[in-house]
């Protein structure tokens, strides 16, 4: 009964608490940019600078924020104003956040194969070629997760939400709920179930294509 009532709010009912920022992380083309859009829908306001456009691997929006990529050089005084909203922010730059906010971090996990091959397609629209094998990547990264899962278990300022991109398509009304939870019970959860779009499932591996 209680998914149920919540299935149908249709606007947030509360605020974060004070010097809280949501963020969105996992690595690149993992679903990061769909869980901002989910969050988006949901009532959440994006730091988001809209310099990177939509294009053919990301037909939804990037919703990036160019000053994040500066975090291991320091800037982090635009901090101040991503309270209480949402911004996405690659795992590599995650240990650069600075001790002064309580972040609530959504982790994006995809199958490997997956990534491999929508990183590879990407590195195709832009004419590019991976200067590394997919099995040698597959263990960097997978080594890179298991570090950084490692580093968010030890920060007391952070509190971690793994969401499965695999799952979020295959039932978003469930992982809709399990997010709306994590952050409060402020978002609109049918609105954000809207978003996981299956028609934008196309990376998969070579042999499920």
């Amino acid at each position: 009964m209680k998914l149920f009532q919540s299935l149908f709010k249709t606007q947030p009912t509360d605020v974060l608490p004070p010097h809280t920022i949501v963020v969105v992380s996992g690595l690149p083309r993992s679903g990061t940019s769909m869980m901002m859009k989910m969050l988006e829908a949901g009532g959440l306001e994006v730091v988001s600078d809209g310099q990177r456009q939509a294009d053919t691997d990301n037909p939804q929006g990037y919703y990036e924020f160019e000053r994040v990529k500066q975090l291991d050089r320091g800037d982090t005084a635009w901090l101040v104003d991503a309270e209480g909203k949402v911004v996405k922010v690659i795992s590599a730059l995650l240990e650069y956040l600075p001790a002064d906010y309580h972040y609530r971090v959504l982790f994006m996990e995809r199958q490997m194969p997956e990534i491999l091959a929508s990183q590879r397609k990407m590195l195709e629209h832009r004419g590019e070629e991976s200067q590394i094998e997919d099995e040698q990547l597959a263990v960097l990264l997978a080594k890179h997760v298991t570090k950084i899962k490692a580093w968010l278990a030890q920060q007391g300022n952070f509190s971690v939400l793994y969401v499965d991109y695999n799952q979020t398509l295959a039932d978003p009304v469930a992982t809709s709920s399990h997010i709306n939870q994590f952050l409060d019970g402020i978002l609109d959860e049918m609105e954000m179930a809207r978003i996981a779009d299956p028609s934008l499932y196309r990376n998969r591996r070579s042999d499920q294509a």
